[in-house]
């Protein structure tokens, strides 16, 4: 399946983000690629997904009621103008992720975990029923690119309060991305350009982003 569905997370649009600039990266260089696939782009910060509401959660309860319900019968089931709604809302979105071959997301670590913007999605898509049997995003590829301010990185202080990279292979391994087909790319030590007490790390962050930028690459071009 020749598809990309590209996302970003970082709540800087002014320009400065790495992880945008990472993900824009790993987007060009996969449709030079692959020219002619499909590509989808979802900026969750310019064009947020509103978070859970009662509609969809009583919508949910009515699927999970009903046993394994595939997507293209939820509509049937819902009750009223704001469950119609949140289905409309959520239809796209699991959609979108279904019929991508690879996925590249774009999750800087806020407060040691991912943005409020990308766990929406994700609390969106996995509506009951989207991801079951047949449904199971196995065989896609998903590209996480993480950026963080400090290093949190194996062996180092920090490691333990990694919480990004953890939870996203936990989710997407529950949803049967695992092994090779679900890579993490981590630029570090980004606020070393911008702390003064952190100017002894610029070096460190200057080899870390180049490394990233080459990953990026590396892996988009498979």
């Amino acid at each position: 399946m020749t598809s990309l569905l590209h996302l970003d997370s970082s709540a800087d649009c002014s320009g400065g983000s790495l992880s945008r600039e990472l993900t824009a990266l790993f987007a060009a260089t996969w449709r030079e690629r692959h020219e002619g696939g499909e590509y989808r782009y979802r900026d969750l910060v310019a064009d947020p997904v509103p978070p859970l509401d009662s509609a969809y959660c009583a919508l949910g309860r009515r699927v999970e009621r009903h046993g394994s319900v595939p997507p293209e019968r939820v509509a049937a089931l819902a009750e009223g103008v704001a469950e119609r709604a949140a289905w409309e809302l959520t239809r796209p979105l699991i959609a979108e992720l279904r019929a991508a071959g690879t996925v590249v997301i774009g999750a800087p670590m806020y407060n040691f975990t991912v943005a409020a913007s990308l766990k929406a999605w994700i609390d969106r898509v996995t509506f009951p029923g989207a991801f079951e049997g047949a449904g199971l995003l196995n065989g896609k590829r998903v590209v996480v690119i993480s950026t963080r301010g400090g290093g949190y990185g194996p062996g180092t202080p920090q490691e333990a309060n990694d919480f990004v990279t953890p939870y996203l292979r936990g989710y997407f391994g529950r949803l049967g991305v695992t092994g090779d087909d679900l890579r993490f790319v981590c630029a570090e030590l980004t606020l070393a350009e911008l702390a003064p007490h952190l100017a002894s790390l610029r070096p460190a962050a200057a080899r870390s982003r180049e490394a990233a930028r080459v990953e990026t690459t590396a892996l988009a071009a498979l």
